[in-house]
């Protein structure tokens, strides 16, 4: 056999299968380089830059709308937020904030905790409950069926008790109607002019014995020397006062009025115009003196001091520790239902403020040719070397039908 020929023959799939190889090798380098584009005297190189860094903002828009319109639709998006918005991750979330603001409430040590509280219970009850209450109380109704109801179980049903009318007995003898009191009373008591009007009034209405008793003796006579026995004889008069009482049995007189005090011994209509008269007064006083009544009590607390106190027992009770995790579970809850009824509706009002495809096409714009590159091989890397050996393997191919139509003419 010629050599010559036998090369003639071999030549073509080999050089088909060469060419095939780095034809496809370098048509795929070139979607990517040259990274810039080559400038000779002034005029732009052809094919430079590579094809897609001189389409990379085509590509990133391309590719935004490819995953906007197939990936990331709406619907997709609403099975997603379901998904991470599961019942259990969302209570676990809550209860992780509210342990955090717990840990947080316990090692502020500057209070703000308490003095944010401060200020909330200082504004409700000095500023809102004032107002607020000034405003009911003009309401006929305001209050009324709390006031009759105290009234009916309280004050009707109210009744001293043996030791609390003996207690309240010894103290208005004590210290309300003492001895010298009572001596004061009796002087300022025994005017001139009364003791006139006295003497007088007994002159003119009395009859029969005491008739003559009154205009024979009189009690002008009497009347003055007690007075003067009261101014001057301060000890003694205190001494006759207090035997008179003990003998008498004042406090025990006293002590049985009050256990006789009841609202139910007064006739049922006199009881009724009491309630009403009760609850009007509490409305009126309330109505223009409410305001200022808790106005002075909230100005008279120190309120930091006790957001204070309310803070700390709060970070520290057990019972607040151990609702964090029902408190959670209901939050989800709650949130879960809201969702099911307004999950499509955030879902549309969330992608445009995300602006998904905005960031899709800044990160792709951003990104430079070469680690765009690193990026698309280290995806199809296998994929594309596939390419260029078929590129080889085609070559060859058509090099092999070559040297079968050279050896068929040549025959």
């Amino acid at each position: 056999m010629d050599w010559s020929h036998l090369w003639l023959y071999l030549s073509p799939p080999v050089l088909g299968g060469i060419i095939g190889y780095f034809t496809n090798d370098v048509a795929i380098k070139m979607l990517f380089r040259p990274y810039r584009a080559w400038y000779i005297g002034g005029r732009r190189v052809p094919f430079t830059p590579g094809l897609i860094p001189s389409n990379q903002e085509r590509l990133a828009k391309n590719i935004s709308d490819s995953i906007m319109g197939s990936l990331l639709t709406p619907e997709e998006l609403q099975n997603l937020a379901r998904r991470l918005l599961h019942t259990e991750r969302v209570q676990g979330a809550i209860q992780w904030l509210l342990q955090t603001a717990l840990s947080q409430v316990k090692s502020d040590r500057e209070q703000k905790t308490a003095k944010i509280l401060a200020g909330i219970l200082r504004d409700l009850l000095g500023e809102s409950l004032p107002r607020l209450l000034k405003t009911l109380a003009r309401r006929e109704d305001f209050l009324e069926v709390q006031i009759n109801q105290i009234f009916d179980q309280i004050l009707l049903e109210f009744q001293l008790t043996e030791e609390q009318a003996t207690r309240l007995a010894e103290w208005l003898l004590q210290v309300v109607l003492p001895p010298e009191t009572i001596r004061l009373a009796i002087i300022d008591f025994l005017t001139d002019r009364t003791i006139q009007t006295i003497d007088e009034s007994f002159r003119e209405k009395t009859s029969g014995t005491y008739w003559v008793v009154a205009n024979l003796f009189g009690l002008r006579n009497t009347l003055t020397r007690l007075r003067t026995f009261c101014l001057d004889e301060k000890e003694a008069t205190n001494t006759r006062i207090r035997e008179l009482i003990q003998d008498l049995n004042v406090r025990d007189r006293i002590k049985s009025f009050l256990l006789s005090i009841s609202l139910q011994n007064l006739p049922i209509s006199t009881v009724r115009q009491l309630r009403k008269t009760t609850r009007e007064s509490v409305r009126h006083y309330l109505q223009n003196s409410g305001g200022e009544l808790l106005q002075g009590l909230s100005d008279s607390i120190d309120w930091e001091n006790i957001a204070v106190l309310l803070v700390t027992r709060l970070s520290n009770s057990s019972v607040v520790n151990s609702s964090l995790e029902v408190v959670s579970k209901e939050l989800a809850l709650v949130l879960e239902r809201y969702l099911e009824r307004d999950l499509e509706k955030i879902v549309t009002q969330v992608i445009p403020i995300l602006s998904i495809d905005q960031v899709i096409i800044d990160r792709v714009k951003s990104t430079s040719p070469a680690d765009l590159e690193d990026a698309i091989e280290g995806i199809v890397k296998n994929e594309l070397q596939a390419i260029v050996s078929l590129g080889g393997i085609l070559g060859f191919v058509v090099g092999l039908i070559q040297a079968a139509f050279l050896y068929f003419n040549h025959v």
